[in-house]
């Protein structure tokens, strides 16, 4: 090492050149403290003064940095604006179902589901996405007539999100779960069953929210707003799910940039 750079870089711990045995051989382990000394001195002395990496530009062409949208939310048609009356009760009571499901949810956690519940593991997203919208929803086929049945198929219909069943849902889980209808949401229409699972893990969230997590209901928000002003036939019961799902991510969640301007 040059000696301008040796001042540029001082040694914390001087060591003087040691005298060792003619067998002394640097390609093995060292056996005494000097041994180990005079190694490193040389291994030091090896070392380029600069080194150049040799990047491979085809590789870095596959891993492109993902751009994140940091778009509002499309306005509610007119006439379909909430009120600021109407989003502060419903934060209020979304605040309170969340309370409620905190104060029993070690209660239910422990309460055995039926025999025909089987909860799909946390990375199966095509079995939640049948398990929470049914299979009907999920192939797009009719439902059967259930004149023949006295009880509901909620192999058919879907499993509502009974306290029984979220409360069993640790926090990956609900993430997961949020993300494989989020993702659905994207590519279908809203329906009565999926507002009820959006409404439920909402509930489920655990505040400060993980950087997935807070990615996701932005997401969702967002998607409301798109399918909100695209519903030709302006149902008002689907509209408002619509708008409450968007009041809950931007007010209870602190979206506020998302947030419907009161009408």
């Amino acid at each position: 090492m040059e000696p301008g750079v040796e001042e540029l870089m001082p040694r914390l711990l001087p060591v003087e050149d040691c005298d060792l045995t003619e067998d002394f051989d640097p390609t093995v382990p060292p056996r005494t403290p000097q041994e180990y000394l005079k190694r490193v001195q040389i291994e030091a002395a090896r070392c380029p003064d600069v080194v150049v990496a040799q990047i491979d530009p085809k590789k870095l062409r596959k891993k492109q940095t993902v751009s994140i949208s940091i778009s509002v939310c499309q306005p509610a048609p007119e006439g379909y604006a909430p009120t600021l009356k109407w989003q502060q009760q419903q934060v209020t009571s979304f605040s309170a179902v969340r309370q409620s499901l905190n104060k029993h949810r070690n209660h239910w956690r422990s309460q055995h589901l039926d025999s025909n519940v089987n909860m799909p593991k946390s990375e199966d997203e095509e079995g939640w996405k049948k398990f929470c919208l049914g299979e009907r929803l999920y192939s797009e086929t009719d439902m059967l007539s259930d004149n023949e049945n006295l009880g509901i198929d909620y192999i058919k219909v879907g499993f509502p999100p009974l306290l029984s069943i979220v409360s069993k849902m640790n926090q990956a889980t609900v993430t997961s779960v949020l993300e494989y209808l989020i993702t659905w949401f994207g590519e279908k229409k809203f329906t009565p069953e999926l507002g009820r699972w959006l409404y439920a893990l909402l509930a489920c969230l655990e505040k400060p929210l993980l950087p997935e997590a807070h990615s996701l209901i932005r997401q969702l928000a967002r998607r409301c707003s798109e399918v909100r002003l695209l519903e030709e036939n302006k149902n008002e019961e689907q509209i408002s799910a619509l708008n409450l799902i968007i009041c809950l991510v931007s007010r209870y969640f602190d979206q506020r940039d998302l947030a419907d301007e009161p009408s």
